[in-house]
Parts: C-alpha cells; sequence; structure tokens
C-alpha cells in the first residue's frame, strides 16, 4: 500500500472533525440569532385599526311580567258600568224638530242645557241631578252607543238636587247600574267618575276618595246635604248627574258640583250619597215625590269647649235652640234656650235640651242627626231620642212629620 493510500482516512477525519465544527458554530450562531429574535422587541410600530361591527336595533324594552292592576279595574269598570251612562240634554221645545212621519228627535235641536245620568232598572229609569233639568219642557238622552231617546221627567227633590227621567225601554239595550254602600268607603279609596263633561260624552275620570262626610248647604234649598263624598276625579259641567263608582263598578254617589273659581274643575269635586240616590228615585217612581223626615228643631253642634263655657254634663251633641210651632219636636215636649250668650263670638241660647242619640245611634254633632234621618228616617216613623236635660238623661220618643 502506497503512502498516499494510507492517509485517506486521515484526510476523511479531519474534514469530518471540521464539518462537524463548522455545523456546530452554525448551529450556536442561528440559536443565538433564534433566541435574540424572541428575545428583543421589534421597533417597528404598526397601527392597527378594528373592524367596524355591524348595526344593531335597539333591543325592545322588556314586558312587564304582572298586568297593570289599576288600569285593568279601570277598564274593566268602564267596560261594566259605560253602557248604563247616559248624556242628558235640555232641549228649547220650540225649536225640536221631527223627522217626517214619525216622533223621532232631528239631530238639529238645539241644547240649552246639559249634564248626565245613569240608568237604574230595565223599565227605562234614570237617576239625573234637579239643576240639570230644572224647568225643563224636553229632555232627550244619549246612551252610549249613540241612540238617542225622548225621556220624560218623572219627579225631582231640590232638597237632594235630584231627579228621575223616564225612557220608552222597546228596542233599547238598557244596562242599569247597582248602588253600593258608602259605609264600605273610606278615604283613600279608588273612585271612578263617567260622564258627560262639556258635551264629551263617555269620559272617565278617576281619582280618590278625598274625604267622607261633608255638609253641603244646596244653593236653592234652606236645608243641608249631609255625608257628600269629595273626591280629586275630575268633575267639570257636564258631569253633573253622572255615577260615582267604586273599584267594583257600583253607584256610591252621584257628581253633583264642584268647588271652583272658573267653572271648571280645580281637584275639589263633590257627589251625593248613594243611599239618598236610591230612597229619593224609589220614592219618586212610586208616588212622584219624595217626602222628608222633619223634628222641628233649630240647633246647633255643641263643642266641648262650649260645653265647658255652659257648664253642661255633657261635651257632644245637638244643644236645641228652639222648638218650632206645631211641629213634631213641639209635640213630644223637647225644649229650646232662653237666655243667648256669646261663646268666642257665636251665639247660644243657654237651657235647652241636648240630643245625644237617635235610635241608640250617636249624634255628636248637627250632621249625625240629619244623616240618620237621611238614611233611615221616614214621616210617620217613631224614633227614640236620648236628650240631656237638667243634669238627667231622658228617653224622649218623636214622631216624625213631613218637611215643609
Amino acid at each position: 500500500m502506497n503512502k498516499s493510500s494510507s492517509n485517506l482516512p486521515l484526510i476523511a477525519a479531519g474534514l469530518g472533525v471540521l464539518g462537524l465544527t463548522t455545523f456546530l458554530c452554525f448551529l450556536a450562531i442561528g440559536g443565538f440569532v433564534v433566541w435574540r429574535a424572541v428575545e428583543t422587541p421589534v421597533s417597528t410600530e404598526v397601527e392597527l385599526t378594528a373592524p367596524t361591527p355591524p348595526p344593531q336595533a335597539t333591543p325592545a324594552a322588556p314586558a312587564l311580567s304582572q298586568p297593570d292592576i289599576e288600569t285593568e279595574i279601570n277598564t274593566r269598570v268602564y267596560e261594566l258600568a259605560a253602557p248604563g251612562v247616559v248624556a242628558v240634554q235640555v232641549l228649547d221645545e220650540d225649536l225640536v224638530g221631527k223627522r217626517e212621519g214619525s216622533g223621532d228627535i232631528h239631530p238639529y235641536f238645539l241644547r240649552t242645557g246639559e249634564g248626565s245620568g245613569f240608568v237604574i232598572d230595565e223599565a227605562g229609569h234614570i237617576v239625573t241631578n234637579n239643576h240639570v233639568i230644572e224647568d225643563a219642557k224636553s229632555v232627550v238622552v244619549t246612551f252610549h252607543d249613540g241612540v238617542q231617546a225622548p225621556a220624560e221627567i218623572i219627579g225631582s227633590d231640590q232638597n237632594t238636587d235630584l231627579a228621575v227621567l223616564k225612557v220608552d225601554p222597546r228596542g233599547l239595550n238598557l244596562r242599569p247600574l247597582a248602588f253600593g254602600n258608602i259605609d264600605d268607603l273610606q278615604v283613600g279609596d279608588r273612585l271612578l267618575v263617567i260622564g258627560n263633561p262639556f258635551g264629551n260624552a263617555n269620559t272617565l275620570t278617576t281619582g280618590i276618595v278625598s274625604a267622607l262626610g261633608r255638609l253641603i248647604d244646596l244653593p236653592e234649598s234652606v236645608y243641608s246635604l249631609p255625608e257628600v263624598i269629595q273626591t280629586d276625579a275630575a268633575i267639570n259641567p257636564g258631569n253633573s248627574g253622572g255615577p260615582m263608582l267604586n273599584a267594583s263598578g257600583q253607584v256610591v254617589g252621584v257628581a253633583f258640583m264642584l268647588q271652583s273659581e272658573t267653572r271648571s274643575n280645580s281637584g275639589i269635586g263633590f257627589g251625593i250619597p248613594s243611599y239618598f240616590a236610591e230612597r229619593v228615585s224609589k220614592a219618586i217612581i212610586e208616588t212622584g215625590a219624595f217626602q222628608h223626615p222633619y223634628v222641628g228643631i233649630r240647633g246647633v253642634t255643641l263643642s266641648p269647649f262650649a260645653a265647658r263655657a255652659l257648664k253642661l254634663d255633657v261635651d257632644r251633641g245637638v244643644l236645641v235652640q228652639e222648638t218650632l210651632s206645631d211641629t213634631p219636636a213641639e209635640k213630644a215636649g223637647l225644649r229650646g234656650g232662653g237666655e243667648e250668650i256669646l261663646i268666642e263670638g257665636v251665639p247660644f241660647k243657654i237651657g235647652g235640651d241636648v240630643i245625644t242619640a237617635i235610635d241608640d245611634h250617636p249624634v255628636r254633632n248637627f250632621d249625625d242627626l240629619l244623616a240618620y234621618l237621611g238614611r233611615y228616617g221616614a214621616p210617620g216613623d217613631t224614633v227614640i231620642l236620648t236628650v240631656h236635660r237638667d243634669g238627667q238623661t231622658l228617653k224622649i220618643p218623636l214622631t216624625l212629620g213631613v218637611r215643609p
């Protein structure tokens, strides 16, 4: 074997070592480059723009999980009672036209007054206010569905401002309303009024019972109306005679007046208690008139302050000032006062009887006496008055007369 051939393995080994060394160096350099690429932050700044999202519709407000109870009551009462409420229009008799060949009232009639009313039976009787139809010669009523009918005035009562009309029920879909009990009312209760304010038929207004037991002096009467209901439900001209309804749709009062400087609603309206509407209308239908019970005294409410000043042994009741001649009071032996004195500027006749109860119902003031007579009294009935006189308590029977 020659010398060159024997050196080939050494040369090959040397080249292999050199190649391995070169590879390791390359790998070391490459690893360094890779490490630097990972650890060293890129200095170049790139502005990135987010893509514009597509427009989306505004989500609808979520529906209430429970129904609105107030709305539900209002709509239910309106649906129940509105068909029984009418618009009452007083016509000028000289301008009432007739359709040719019929007795129907022509649409061009001239209205000289208007109010509201409500049906109370299927015979066609309608309750309204006396002041709505007073001195009227011709009256027409318009029902909820727009049907009109002439109405006859059956009778009226000035001392309660109530009147009863009657329409021919044939061909009419009459929806009588039921009376409720005002004893079930309390301040804060819901109150609804349906009527014809300013000629706008089928109008519902709502509010609450603002007060109970108001004593109202009627403009054309010498007597006061007790237990009047006060409300903040809107009552305007044209509402007169319409029903005041409780949350059950029962008539608890009859709208009849408002207290306002402008003849428009100012938040104070008044209603005649339902027991008067029920009693008066029944009597008018049966006899043509309502007879109010009558005692025949002039009296004043006794306050604790006045009782102390007068040195009385009771501090509440009605102090009899005078018994009128030839009246039930005089016949029963009630005593009026004599000497007159002033207490806080108010004149009192002293020495008269003090009425503290009627048929065992307490009489704390004059309103209580009037309210009991209005609710339960009738001419010819005998009531028992509890009277304090000269330190004694007496039970005096009295037979009621007819109010003059």
